[in-house]
């Protein structure tokens, strides 16, 4: 644990790289460190940790779901909704337009955030 048991770093069970975990801004949140050496992932950690609490602080942090995470949800079930009948090439352009357009400009926003006028603004 390090900045006064704010930070807890762990291992998972399989070794590997360090992770952390933090509670900031109301959410408990986790992260890989993409470390194995431990006073690294300290470092690390720490650097994390502070990044979530300046951006709280600045009220830049979203606690609700992000339009990345509806777009990569949408994609893993949208054969299963359309139950298989676009082609599996339109199934793929539908991915490619996310990535490509749309995560770049509200892939980061919360989905409350995301209104007619920042549909306008993308435009």
């Amino acid at each position: 644990m390090i900045l006064g048991d704010k930070v807890q770093v762990y291992r998972r069970n399989n070794g590997g790289n360090w992770h952390c975990s933090a509670s900031v801004g109301g959410a408990q949140r986790r992260s890989s460190t993409k470390v194995d050496s431990l006073s690294l992932a300290k470092q690390v950690a720490e650097d994390w940790y502070l990044g979530f609490r300046g951006k709280d602080r600045a009220g830049l942090l979203v606690s609700e779901k992000t339009f990345r995470q509806a777009a990569d949800q949408l994609l893993k079930e949208y054969q299963i909704i359309t139950e298989g009948q676009p082609s599996e090439r339109r199934t793929e352009g539908h991915g490619i337009r996310l990535r490509v357009h749309l995560l770049p400009f509200f892939g980061n926003l919360g989905l409350s955030e995301i209104t007619p006028g920042k549909v306008q603004e993308y435009r």
